[in-house]
């Protein structure tokens, strides 16, 4: 950590467009030098609230959106293609695609909880995804790996980079695109619950750990926090 070294947080708009957080009047740069210019100004407050919270002393763990602000304009801007492509590769194997063995009590389960939510997706997106009993791997209709790979590029790098931050924690592309286009405010964290049905499967049957149950909690506070980032960069 470090010393806390500004006094005053400000948001400036710049004459082309865009927000950024400025304190004692400089503008933020991400850390590969460039202006930290976000697109509308929910994203911009909600970068400056991070640095208004701070103490006397500059946790850098307490700036998770910063850090993602910086990752969208660093490394997802310069190639925003490549970063599509590589996403769609959690298509390939979502979570909400591979279910149990019929036979399992599990496999009810899924059924009940994620046929609802694959089949809308299916139907918003105007696509198939195959349905997978087992651990066996089958592949992706190319058509429709090529739809979904055509949704993320009509993306803006920070909406991008908040989906593929939930993409990773979910092991799911269906629910980090379900999320983001959410029409609730309520359903970004019903879908990760849904997502998490196989932990809370295990829990429920051996018990609850408490380390487990903590990382659990983090990686839902992160997976609702990359969200809000990317619906407040297209607010």
């Amino acid at each position: 950590m470090i010393r806390r070294f500004y006094k005053e947080v400000t948001l400036g708009e710049a004459p082309g467009g865009g927000w950024q957080v400025l304190l004692d009047g400089r503008g933020v740069k991400t850390v590969g030098g460039a202006p930290q210019m976000v697109p509308t100004r929910p994203l911009g407050e909600a970068l400056a609230a991070e640095w208004r919270h701070q103490g006397e002393k500059i946790d850098p763990r307490s700036l998770p959106l910063r850090d993602i602000a910086d990752y969208a304009i660093d490394m997802v801007a310069p190639d925003r293609a490549a970063v599509a492509k590589g996403l769609v590769a959690y298509a390939e194997t979502d979570t909400l695609c591979y279910r149990a063995d019929p036979d399992e009590p599990l496999h009810a389960r899924q059924q009940a909880e994620w046929e609802p939510l694959l089949a809308a997706f299916e139907r918003a997106h105007n696509l198939a995804l195959v349905r997978v009993s087992g651990v066996l791997h089958r592949p992706q209709p190319p058509e429709t790996l090529g739809r979904l790979e055509a949704r993320l590029r009509a993306l803006d790098p920070f909406a991008l980079a908040g989906v593929e931050a939930m993409a990773k924690l979910a092991a799911s592309l269906v629910t980090a695109l379900a999320a983001l286009d959410a029409a609730q405010e309520e359903e970004p964290l019903a879908l990760w619950r849904a997502v998490s049905l196989e932990e809370e499967w295990q829990a429920e049957l051996w018990g609850r750990d408490a380390e487990a149950e903590e990382r659990r909690a983090r990686r839902e506070a992160d997976f609702l926090r990359a969200c809000a980032f990317a619906r407040m960069a297209r607010a």
